[in-house]
């Protein structure tokens, strides 16, 4: 389908894998960015990529850019269950999980996805139906056409909100606050600096650790219930956020209050979890959506930018084949819909469980978590499970 020419609105990780590929089998495409910088999308904290999503990656940038990658991106590194003591429930190595999982940071995957044109500064307005073809207007009045709109414009989409009016988010009733402790600053036990890590704590809340060694941090995330936050808490300021959850952590183990004692306020965020709510297939035009445009999920199952991923890898070799258009791109939304609302139930029920679990229940999962340990063929399931 070389003859056609695509137009992606959004120039976030899913967008630009797909532009990749598209443009690697002889696709006009052309990516659009409200932000008006190359790298202002790139800011924040480290990406975890598993082996669904680097297969997904090296489809779609090919030997050389597959390369890039890999010279980029850092080994996954293991991971763990710990109690609030600070004691290893269960861990495996990277070894024991098989298949390959990276870590890289934003703004080195820049240097792999920003190839070929981005427009910056042009923010997205709305779009046109016109025949064969499909005119996006953007907020300085420019226009741009072409015979396929991607909308990979995030969790907030326009695109989205003209294609899917009745399509909505939902709020979990969780808040997430993360932030960065400098490795450089010591003083954190073997278990927060050796391998990813979450919490199981005996009272509310968890705690998700990660380890960036290249970017020389580790990244924490703090999750409990909504009501038990102040109010407006999403819009705290660094300090009063770092000081929330030192008193949530209080009664923990010592090297969980230095972790967040000794970040950097300036680090330090919080934002309300929110979720997709399920869609119904739709009748397909020359307009679809890709990434969390679509299923935005929770963060609590690690699979986000993974599944945009799969979606950019999905579509490329949809379009890159003999089907006539709008063919290609209704097999994608229907196999895309399948994994990608899969992946939102998995995600917003580890959210809910933040919330709702119960001291009982929270105790029965440490012990779980044990027995596993213990018994090799569990350990090996449960090792390949997190391999996939």
């Amino acid at each position: 389908m070389t003859d056609l020419d695509v137009m992606i609105i959004g120039g976030g990780i899913g967008g630009l894998a797909l532009a990749q590929g598209l443009r690697r089998a002889g696709i006009t495409t052309h990516v659009y960015e409200r932000t008006h910088e190359r790298t202002d999308w790139l800011q924040g904290y480290r990406i975890h990529i598993s082996p669904a999503g680097a297969r997904a990656l090296r489809d779609c940038l090919g030997p050389e850019g597959w390369q890039a990658f890999l010279d980029t991106a850092a080994p996954g590194g293991g991971f763990g269950f710990l109690d609030d003591r600070g004691r290893e429930l269960l861990a495996f190595t990277e070894e024991e999980i098989g298949d390959r999982h990276f870590g890289i940071s934003r703004t080195g995957l820049r240097e792999v996805l920003l190839r070929g044109p981005l427009h910056t500064g042009k923010t997205f307005v709305g779009y046109e139906e016109t025949g064969d073809h499909v005119t996006a207007r953007f907020a300085d009045g420019s226009t741009a056409t072409a015979g396929l709109l991607i909308g990979a414009d995030g969790a907030n989409s326009r695109v989205r909100a003209q294609l899917l009016p009745h399509a909505h988010r939902v709020d979990t009733g969780v808040v997430a606050v993360a932030g960065r402790y400098p490795l450089s600053a010591g003083a954190l036990p073997p278990a927060l600096t050796g391998r990813a890590a979450l919490v199981v704590p005996r009272g509310h809340g968890s705690l998700f650790t990660a380890v960036s060694e290249p970017d020389g941090y580790v990244l924490w995330g703090f999750s409990d219930a909504t009501t038990r936050f102040p109010d407006g808490a999403d819009k705290l300021a660094g300090p009063r956020l770092q000081q929330l959850v030192a008193e949530r952590i209080r009664s923990w183990s010592p090297g969980f209050r230095r972790l967040v004692d000794g970040s950097d306020p300036a680090t330090i965020n919080a934002f309300r979890v929110r979720s997709a709510s399920p869609v119904d297939p739709w009748p397909t035009r020359r307009v679809t959506l890709l990434g969390d445009a679509i299923h935005n999920m929770t963060p609590m199952a690690g699979v986000g930018a993974n599944t945009a991923l799969r979606d950019a890898d999905l579509l490329r070799r949809k379009l890159i084949g003999e089907q006539p258009l709008l063919d290609a791109v209704a097999e994608y939304e229907r196999e895309m819909l399948g994994y990608g609302f899969a992946a939102v139930r998995l995600s917003l029920r580890n959210a809910r469980s933040v919330a709702t679990s119960t001291r009982l229940s929270r105790a029965g999962f440490r012990g779980v978590l044990r027995l596993t340990n213990a018994v090799p063929p569990l350990r090996l399931r449960m090792a390949r499970g997190l391999g996939r």
